[in-house]
């Protein structure tokens, strides 16, 4: 049956667009994981062991003699499970507060409601980085980006050596290389003398989805989920993969004369599945 202007399915897909729209720029976390389509509500994945291989006691690598027998290394993985997470929010709006109030009540509901399920979404990112990742690069104490001796803040030094310990473990952080700060280490960056003056380190870029500029080869992404006196230093795609039973779904209900519900919600899990693949620049040391 053909819908008439005001009638429920014509204003449910306008709220769902509009509640869509905003979530999609809110993400910034996920935007760094490939997107796989789950069917299962527990997912396993392998993560290689990181340590390079030994020879057993009494062996070693080198200087094997003649006729001898080799020494003996196998690599070994450990399964991981993850179980996937609801994220959702759902805002009710009267039927006198959407047609006589003076606040536009339903666009300021779709907004946060879109806005809190992102920030949900990439909350959980953030914190399976931090428990996934083992590169590390720790600034030294009086050596922070805040660091009260001017002279002691070199946060370009710091990226490059975050990016060698990916190259060491055969990572290219060219290739689709990203350095994740939250705003007030962002602030401390681009406040440092040496980067607003070095060009062939600095350029500014596309403002979307808290992507800000480029710094030492890495696009820089800025987001509110980001552990604060840390920065990161990831390969999209390939460390992080985003397993999604349910893409972000927006429902209206409307019981007519005396409210609508707007309902929204994602379902899904991150795997860090190259943990390598990430490398922590640890500015807490204080």
């Amino acid at each position: 049956m053909a819908d008439t202007t005001g009638e429920l399915d014509i204003r449910a897909q306008h709220w769902e667009k509009v509640v869509t729209g905003f979530a999609l720029q809110s993400y910034v976390l996920k935007d760094l994981c490939s997107i796989r389509k789950s069917s299962a509500w527990t997912e396993s994945y392998y993560v290689e062991t990181a340590a390079d291989l030994t020879a057993g006691a009494g062996m070693n690598v080198s200087g094997v003699p003649r006729l001898a027998n080799y020494p003996y290394g196998e690599v070994s993985w450990t399964l991981t499970s993850s179980r996937l997470i609801k994220h959702g929010m759902e805002g009710v709006v009267s039927w006198e507060d959407a047609n006589t109030n003076n606040v536009d009540v339903i666009a300021r509901t779709l907004l946060r409601i879109a806005r809190a399920v992102a920030k949900s979404v990439d909350a959980s990112i953030m914190t399976a980085i931090d428990a996934a990742t083992t590169n590390t690069v720790t600034i030294t104490a009086a050596y922070e980006w805040d660091s009260a001796t001017v002279a002691n803040r070199d946060p370009i030094q710091d990226i490059l050596n975050a990016i060698s310990e990916l190259q060491i473990d055969n990572y290219d952080p060219y290739t689709n290389g990203y350095l994740l700060v939250s705003p007030k280490d962002y602030a401390n960056l681009l406040g440092n003398s040496n980067v607003r003056n070095a060009g062939q380190f600095w350029s500014d870029g596309v403002t979307k989805n808290g992507r800000v500029g480029k710094i030492c080869g890495l696009t820089i992404v800025v987001s509110n989920s980001t552990t604060t006196d840390k920065a990161y230093v990831i390969i999209a795609k390939e460390s992080m993969t985003w397993q999604s039973a349910a893409p972000l779904t927006v429902k209206s209900i409307e019981d007519a004369g005396i409210k609508t519900t707007i309902r929204a919600f994602e379902v899904g899990v991150v795997q860090v599945v190259n943990p390598l693949a990430i490398c922590v620049i640890d500015n807490t040391q204080k």
